[in-house]
């Protein structure tokens, strides 16, 4: 219910301040809402060649691009007259995002094909998993912790393995080997929730706790501060590592009590301490090693992991084919049997997907985005913020909604104050430590059909603030 009421507000409020914009002639033309794309330039007027200068008419027509170009301080300030068919087009400015009609392709081409493949394969891993028994025998031995945290789940049930399967591709930066664990992780709580439409306990616990993201090795993190020349790319390893381990306590004390969870329990106790050991002792041997020996060890531990998952999967089933003969399978048509229901999955959820882009293309293209996150900036300044800490806030309040766009704000920062400079850090730390939260709870529940979310949305955000104020003190500590 939130979830629809939000996502009714910023598609009403965007395009009411974009058509206001343009009726009030704040704006030349919105043709880049509906058809722009990504760092596309606007189109801020037209004019006749009579209508320029003598000397910036002669300089288009005596360039071979007829265009005449005035510097600003970035590349993205520039402004640019352009003669096309006997009209001088003025640009300005760079795209936020891409419009909603090439949203909509991207939706399909460049996001939906790619989930539905990667979902195909690994469903079809995890059928393996089950048909084998060895889910059961996993969530066997996980049930002790998981009984505490979920108590609505039974011990010995097949979603402790999947959700399992999950974390751990979370804490190994695997994204693509994650979305499909959790989805299996949903599907088979939905099994046990009473109210198909209504969010069950279990499941909350689960998506908060999978949203917070505790994360290992942010791969793809060091690889774009590696791109931008970083003196040591993996210098933010340790801050990530720390202010997503917070997030997801964070995220299992608030959900926790709701749910009126038993902190005071040995077994959850004594879990918890065995991550932070196992965080410690990574963390201790990572801090040791040189810059290529950091380099090397990040880029190939979480996939070696991974594919050793599936190799190990795979041995287990060829050593129990009696057990899929049981069944009237075998090894390979229960994988088969998996892909079916992993492309099956990514077709039901495509809606869902489909309809946050599109809010979020006009949400950003609107303007509206940059007013909130530049009063933002201002009250911060005023309250005499470190500049720095500043200056990477954009990345901060768009991760929740685009990964893709708090990304590329990410970048520019690294660019703009420096990939080594606190703003540099603290945006690829904002990045790491949070999720994108109404995408996730868009795919998740509407892969599963739920559409009361219950708290699930509030909880999610604030543990996103916790991980942004965490992610602030640690990075001022380290930096």
């Amino acid at each position: 219910m939130v979830l629809s009421r939000f996502w009714l507000v910023i598609i009403t409020i965007s395009v009411v301040y974009i058509l206001g914009m343009l009726a009030v002639g704040n704006t030349y033309s919105i043709d880049y809402v509906v058809n722009g794309k990504k760092d596309d330039a606007y189109v801020i007027k037209e004019l006749y060649v009579k209508d320029l200068s003598p000397s910036m008419a002669d300089s288009i027509n005596a360039s071979a691009s007829h265009s005449y170009t005035i510097h600003g301080r970035t590349a993205k300030e520039d402004t640019v007259y352009t003669l096309q068919h006997g009209v001088v087009k003025v640009t300005a400015g760079r795209q936020a995002a891409d419009g909603v009609l090439p949203t909509c392709r991207s939706a399909i081409f460049d996001l939906l094909l790619p989930l539905i493949a990667y979902l195909s394969f690994f469903c079809g891993i995890l059928q393996l998993l089950i048909d084998s028994g060895a889910s059961e025998k996993l969530a066997r031995r996980l049930s002790p912790v998981f009984v505490k945290i979920f108590p609505e789940v039974p011990e010995r049930h097949p979603a402790i393995s999947y959700m399992t399967l999950n974390f751990a591709a979370n804490f190994l930066g695997l994204d693509s080997a994650a979305t499909p664990f959790g989805l299996k992780a949903m599907e088979s709580l939905q099994e046990l929730n009473p109210d198909k439409e209504r969010a069950s306990n279990a499941q909350i616990m689960f998506l908060c706790l999978h949203a917070a993201g505790l994360t290992l090795i942010p791969t793809s993190i060091i690889g774009y501060r590696a791109a931008q020349n970083a003196e040591n790319p993996a210098d933010v390893m340790l801050p990530c590592i720390i202010t997503s381990f917070i997030g997801t306590l964070a995220a299992l004390i608030i959900v926790g009590i709701r749910q009126r969870i038993n902190f005071r329990s040995a077994t959850l106790l004594l879990a918890i301490g065995g991550i932070m050991g196992v965080l410690a002792g990574l963390m201790w041997y990572v801090t040791g090693l040189g810059i290529a020996e950091k380099n090397h060890f990040t880029g190939n531990v979480s996939n070696v992991i991974l594919l050793s998952i599936i190799l190990g999967i795979l041995i287990y089933a060829a050593f129990h084919e009696k057990v899929f003969a049981a069944q009237g399978k075998n090894v390979f048509s229960s994988f088969v049997d998996g892909v079916s229901s992993g492309l099956q999955t990514g077709i039901t959820i495509f809606p869902y997907i489909l309809g946050m882009l599109v809010a979020i293309s006009l949400f950003r293209n609107s303007g509206v985005f940059e007013i909130i996150s530049g009063g933002l900036a201002k009250v911060f300044l005023l309250m005499h913020v470190d500049k720095g800490i500043v200056d990477a806030l954009p990345v901060a309040i768009l991760r929740p909604f685009s990964s893709s766009g708090s990304r590329g704000f990410m970048i520019d920062a690294m660019q703009t104050y420096g990939v080594d400079s606190l703003a540099g850090r603290l945006s690829s730390v904002f990045q790491c430590s949070a999720e994108t939260t109404f995408y996730v709870i868009a795919v998740y529940f509407g892969s599963v059909k739920v559409k009361n979310t219950r708290y699930t949305l509030s909880s999610m955000l604030l543990v996103d603030l916790i991980c942004v104020i965490a992610a602030i003190v640690v990075c001022s500590i380290f930096f």
